[in-house]
């Protein structure tokens, strides 16, 4: 029988697999953004650029595959997927919570994909609390080790672990910790909320203790609170999950408040993003990168291939978003002035 932490990895898939995960009532803001129309761009669509650098590496894309599993038989060949996919798209890629390979040396494996992705911006990922758990400079460093990882990310969920039957709710005096790691690890430090946002207040103290790179991750996407919905042990935790469904700051909002908070920062969006247009809405409102998971859980369960295709229809949709607004390149894009819409758009 599978222990806790492996169990819960397991339901996680099935239900983002099964499950209609997303936010109720709230979305990722990005229908309240246009960019303006160009309908002379004097642009060839072919030669439209969509290569950016982030943390020293130049991608083909500003896309992130954000962290999705590890730690189960079925994690290690979606990891494969996502990876190979992200090689032959030139992108970065995230893995998922490495804990259970802290805990379980066997697991290593099903996060290690640097054999089938050498040029991969690649992310270590373990969650920020472990630090008030036991954790340290020690395993952070582990976890980047074992996947040749070039920066590492500590994500914030305080609101899913006050959810989980089991989950750690000690988020008390972790500032300080994360800053501690940022000092003295060897790599990057990336800080990222699960799915509901970083306000400003937020990102101005991870810029204060060295954070490298911020990711929003907000709300609109996948809801983890409805995730935990599906797993409760009882009625009365299914019915306190299912009333934080509309919890958190829109992903449009999380980018303009972490850029407000730290300026100087680097910003990853991911959470609801799901079509080139608001890739390039996330963009122009001052993200680097812009980063999804669900939408690709299904498609890497099945091949790379599947994966690539999906991502595809992103990254094409980006293109010709920024071709049909007269923005030859992603610098042009982050410059590029955008209208709030206000009121009714669709009759």
């Amino acid at each position: 029988m599978p222990d806790s932490h492996t169990r819960r990895k397991l339901d996680h898939l099935r239900i983002c697999s099964e499950e209609d995960v997303s936010a109720r009532n709230i979305t990722a803001g990005f229908e309240r953004y246009r960019l303006t129309h160009c309908a002379l761009p004097e642009l060839d669509l072919r030669e439209i650029d969509l290569s950016t650098h982030f943390l020293g590496k130049e991608l083909h894309a500003p896309l992130l595959i954000s962290a999705i599993t590890g730690g189960t038989a079925q994690a290690r060949q979606i990891n494969l997927n996502l990876a190979e996919a992200a090689q032959a798209l030139g992108i970065a890629m995230s893995v998922g919570s490495q804990r259970a390979a802290i805990e379980d040396p066997d697991q290593i494996p099903t996060y290690q994909v640097r054999s089938i992705a050498p040029d991969v911006l690649l992310f270590a990922n373990l969650g920020a609390v472990q630090l008030n758990y036991g954790y340290g400079l020690a395993e952070c460093r582990q976890a980047v080790e074992v996947i040749a990882a070039d920066a590492l990310i500590l994500h914030l969920n305080p609101l899913q672990e006050a959810l989980q039957p089991d989950g750690n709710t000690n988020f008390a005096g972790l500032l300080d910790k994360i800053g501690e790691i940022c000092r003295d690890l060897d790599v990057p430090v990336v800080v990222k909320e699960v799915g509901w946002g970083l306000s400003v207040a937020v990102a101005c103290q991870l810029a204060d203790v060295g954070v490298a790179v911020l990711d929003v991750a907000g709300a609109g996407g996948t809801s983890w609170s409805e995730v935990e919905k599906h797993r409760a042990h009882n009625e009365l935790q299914r019915r306190i999950a299912a009333h934080f469904a509309r919890w958190g700051i829109p992903t449009a909002e999380a980018i303009l408040q972490a850029s407000r908070g730290a300026a100087a920062l680097p910003v990853i969006a991911s959470g609801g993003v799901r079509t080139g247009p608001e890739a390039a809405i996330a963009l122009a409102l001052g993200a680097d990168l812009v980063g999804l998971a669900r939408p690709l859980l299904v498609p890497a369960s099945v091949s790379s291939e599947a994966v690539q295709d999906e991502l595809q229809v992103l990254i094409e949709g980006l293109r010709i978003a920024m071709f049909a607004a007269g923005l030859p390149d992603i610098p042009a894009l982050k410059m590029a002035p955008l209208q709030r819409v206000s009121g009714r758009t669709t009759s």
